[in-house]
């Protein structure tokens, strides 16, 4: 493609150089130049891509896109100084691959808890509606029916353009992605034209990365302020920060709620560990699905279908055909009749949530056991409080490791320790091994009883020490509820 294509909405602040070479591949990362490349050099958390300019030229780089231009110039090479390299590599890509986003309906959502949640309704509901459509989650990459191993929540730029231009090219109409504060704050969504953007909730998460709360919020507020005016915000108005992310947006705004009056209303009439009776906008449906966290799931889900231009009667008839997210209040029952839930939620406000769920459908006569960690190099702020709640809201806590990576668990474990109110001493202890830890609920526990096992959900891995090792909540619970009934 040649360079001038390439440029076009692009400000530049000066060229130096021919004009217009030919461009074979889009490059940030100095090891991926081939012949022919435009090397973009992007400073990121770690490293800045300036200081690669050299390499990338030797490498064969024939276009470098740069904040700052280098002392020594190559006549041989393209220079094009920008005012922000990461913002610039945003919009380079989505020309290099033919603005992919513009030819079908990118739909983003946003939020602490209930992202991979809603994509993956919005995935299923538009499958059944009998549409082939491309899901970006932190479980998995889908373009129809095939699965692409996920990396990160939010994939670079350039991996996503090329993802949103071969579903162009299988025909996909559709794609429905989450939108990380990573990705927001790295500007991986730069260049990308949203359709519909949903806002699920705002938690205490990721402060290890964006340091205060204030700018975590801000983060996830520059998603809605940067929607075109042809878009559609959809917010959740039970969460207080639901119409901060409305307040400078040029798109139309929509809502969502169940405790107050919204565009789309919604109400638990049934509940119980099987599914749920809701009522939507007045119209009542049955889904498998559980736990009042689920139904804001839903909601947005359905406000978003309903926007797209679907009748509602259609889109609940898809919904109550869903399955449940892997991972996300998945249940088992034993043969001894311990009832077991396995759930994602590594945050306060998730915990809360699902505890609260299952509190809500139980009699009382069970007892509610929690295994539950925090993951390693990770929120520190985040750990007492997840104490405190498990112990409050379960019978008995049994606190564990998650994914410790770089940090000792057990010193994790007295972080989440130091949460624990002095009255419910006596409701917890302290297990470091995961498998160990699942093993004493299952001993504790008696016919009827539930079991959460939090943190992990879909994932398939426990990470320590820079090391991934198999393990695999639901395969653990199957293995040792079989041993312990023997």
């Amino acid at each position: 493609m040649k360079l001038e294509e390439l440029l076009k909405r692009i400000p530049v602040l000066e060229t130096i150089g021919n004009q217009n070479p030919e461009v074979s591949e889009i490059v940030f990362d100095s090891r991926n130049v081939v012949a022919d490349s435009l090397y973009v050099a992007v400073k990121g958390t770690v490293s800045d891509g300036h200081s690669f300019i050299d390499s990338s030229r030797e490498k064969g780089a024939n276009v470098i896109v740069c904040e700052t231009l280098p002392e020594n110039l190559d006549e041989n090479v393209t220079y094009i100084k920008v005012k922000d390299a990461s913002k610039t590599l945003g919009q380079l890509a989505s020309n290099f691959y033919g603005n992919p986003s513009e030819k079908l309906s990118l739909i983003g959502v946003t939020g602490t808890n209930g992202k991979t949640s809603v994509a993956t309704i919005l995935f299923d509901i538009f499958r059944i509606l009998g549409f082939k459509s491309l899901l970006i989650s932190t479980v998995e990459y889908r373009i129809g029916e095939e699965i692409i191993p996920s990396t990160h929540t939010t994939p670079d730029v350039i991996r996503l353009n090329q993802m949103l231009a071969k579903a162009v090219e299988l025909g996909c109409e559709y794609a429905f992605m989450e939108v990380s504060s990573h990705g927001i704050h790295q500007n991986r969504t730069e260049g990308l034209h949203f359709k519909i953007a949903g806002f699920t909730n705002i938690t205490h998460d990721h402060l290890d990365y964006h340091k205060t709360f204030d700018e975590y919020i801000k983060t996830k507020k520059r998603f809605f302020d940067e929607l075109p005016a042809d878009a559609i915000a959809i917010t959740n108005v039970d969460d207080k920060n639901g119409n901060v992310m409305l307040q400078n947006t040029k798109a139309e705004k929509k809502s969502y709620a169940l405790k107050t009056m919204a565009d789309f209303h919604g109400k638990i009439l049934e509940a119980d560990f099987n599914g749920m009776l809701l009522n939507f906008n007045g119209k009542e449906f049955w889904t498998t699905l559980t736990g009042k966290f689920n139904v804001y799931n839903l909601l947005l889900a359905y406000a978003i279908t309903v926007e797209c231009g679907f009748h509602s009667d259609d889109v609940l008839k898809a919904v109550s055909q869903l399955k449940r997210v892997n991972g996300r209040f998945e249940t088992l029952r034993s043969d001894g009749g311990i009832f077991f839930v396995i759930d994602y939620a590594h945050t306060p406000d998730a915990l809360d949530n699902i505890l609260d769920s299952i509190n809500e459908i139980r009699t009382k006569n069970e007892r509610l056991i929690t295994v539950f960690g925090c993951g390693g190099d990770r929120d520190h702020v985040k750990r007492p409080e997840m104490g405190k709640i498990a112990t409050r809201k379960s019978t008995l806590a049994i606190i564990t490791s998650d994914n410790p990576r770089t940090e000792n668990p057990e010193a994790i474990i007295k972080e989440i320790e130091a949460g624990v109110e002095p009255q419910y001493f006596s409701k917890y202890t302290s297990i470091p091994d995961r498998k160990e830890a699942m093993k004493m609920a299952i001993k504790f526990a008696e016919p009827k009883d539930i079991i959460l096992v939090a943190g992990k959900g879909h994932e398939n891995y426990q990470e320590i020490n820079g090391v991934k090792h198999h393990f695999d909540d639901k395969e653990m619970i199957v293995e040792l509820a079989k041993l312990m009934s023997k």
